[in-house]
């Protein structure tokens, strides 16, 4: 049963020292706001990061060949390192595990201008890409917002289809929808657009692309056999560290490329870049914990010195009451509970608002449609707050332990005695 006595003699002493109660609230109160919004910002960052590098299946393997780094059994140092579909074969037959394996050819980039994409009177320059089928398994963040992608049939016949990002059909079409069953022209090729797509990774800039079938793009550019860059997913309960080490062990032995070689072949993990980012972001995380700690402290020693003045200010009152029969423990709950209280409110006015700011802050960034580079949905979890609000009591009440422990030992007779 809740004591109203107890507590509106709480608020008469608190409404008796206004400007100490706010100076002592203030420090707790911004000290849990600035942990709120460093936590929230770090979410944010974190999942700005996860979006921009999550184009590919979590635990993707792509491999990309480079120049000879150090000469090996006859194999000169600078030699351009070339795969062949051939070393697709091989890791199939020789790695086990395999899930997913494309082969991908490229030619061109929004900056190089060697491929032209034209429309009728329109003409933009962007990357083109040869893939098989089983490449769209690996890229799995590709929604398509019309049509469909390329599937086997359309690899296997080499047929003249496309499918292109939503940056290149805004740039020919005057809707997305009717980019499909029209025909673009690459290369001198007129191709049928049977899908548009767009896909977050890099932060939008993969939607900036344009995928014809394998055998379509050996046609068109005459490359038939070779391969930039190989894409492969292992099987579920695969080590994905393994497996990366298996495939370049394999190729540097097709290849005749020394063991030692860290250049020749340039490899990106995603297992290993999601390993990397946890480990940074649980530093970012707890150098972030360290920072909003140290700033409640800072604020609980406050409350401690501003509790121990008013101790020494109420000697006489808090003399009187053991006088008229109060308890050590009841003085000692009395102290307690004005420093629970002050703590407890402060600091949760300090949550509600830090979360009203992120909150504020991510429906802006929504509302407006804009694309931040590597952050995106700054927000606090349930069991942060939890977290957070547990603090909040815990530093209370230590902050009001050692007045409290101090009172409950003034002796009435000497506290009559103060003036």
């Amino acid at each position: 049963m809740i004591n109203v006595d107890f507590i509106q003699e709480i608020y008469f002493t608190v409404r008796q020292n206004k400007l100490r109660t706010f100076l002592t609230a203030f420090g707790v109160f911004w000290g849990i706001l600035m942990l709120i919004l460093l936590l929230g910002s770090g979410a944010g960052l974190q999942h700005g990061v996860e979006k921009s590098y999550g184009a590919d299946a979590r635990n993707a393997v792509t491999v990309i060949a480079r120049r000879i780094g150090q000469p090996y059994k006859g194999t000169p140092q600078g030699k351009k390192v070339q795969f062949y579909e051939s070393d697709i074969a091989a890791i199939k037959a020789n790695i086990p595990g395999v899930e997913f394996i494309s082969g991908e050819n490229y030619t061109g980039s929004r900056w190089n201008r060697e491929v032209y994409i034209t429309h009728k009177n329109r003409s933009v320059r962007f990357g083109v890409y040869g893939v098989t089928e089983e490449y769209f398994e690996i890229k799995r963040y590709q929604d398509y917002v019309a049509g469909r992608r390329l599937n086997r049939i359309d690899n296997d016949e080499a047929r003249k289809v496309v499918v292109i990002g939503t940056a290149i059909a805004d740039a020919l079409f005057q809707t997305r929808e009717q980019a499909i069953g029209e025909y673009i022209v690459i290369n001198g090729v007129s191709l049928k657009v049977v899908g548009v797509f767009f896909d977050k990774g890099w932060n939008g800039r993969m939607s900036e692309r344009l995928y014809i079938p394998f055998g379509t793009f050996q046609n068109t550019f005459g490359e038939h056999g070779i391969i930039d860059l190989i894409a492969v997913t292992p099987e579920e309960g695969i080590d994905p560290f393994r497996f990366e080490e298996q495939i370049v062990s394999l190729l540097k032995r097709r290849h005749t490329i020394s063991p030692n070689d860290e250049k020749a072949i340039f490899v990106w993990s995603n297992a290993r870049q999601a390993y990397q980012f946890n480990q940074l972001f649980t530093a970012i995380s707890a150098f972030v914990w360290f920072v909003g700690i140290g700033t409640l402290m800072a604020g609980i020693v406050g409350i401690s010195n501003i509790m121990i003045i008013t101790v020494k200010d109420r000697t006489r009152e808090i003399g009187i009451r053991k006088a008229l029969g109060a308890t050590p423990a009841s003085i000692t709950l009395m102290i307690l509970s004005e420093s629970v209280i002050i703590t407890t409110i402060a600091g949760y006015l300090g949550l509600v608002l830090g979360v009203f700011f992120l909150e504020s802050a991510n429906q802006a960034i929504v509302s407006s449609g804009a694309q931040l580079p590597y952050f995106e949905r700054p927000e606090v979890d349930f069991s942060t707050a939890i977290t957070a609000l547990v603090l909040l009591v815990s530093a209370g009440a230590l902050a009001g332990l050692a007045p409290a422990l101090r009172a409950a030992q003034i002796l009435p007779i000497e506290a009559m005695r103060e003036e």
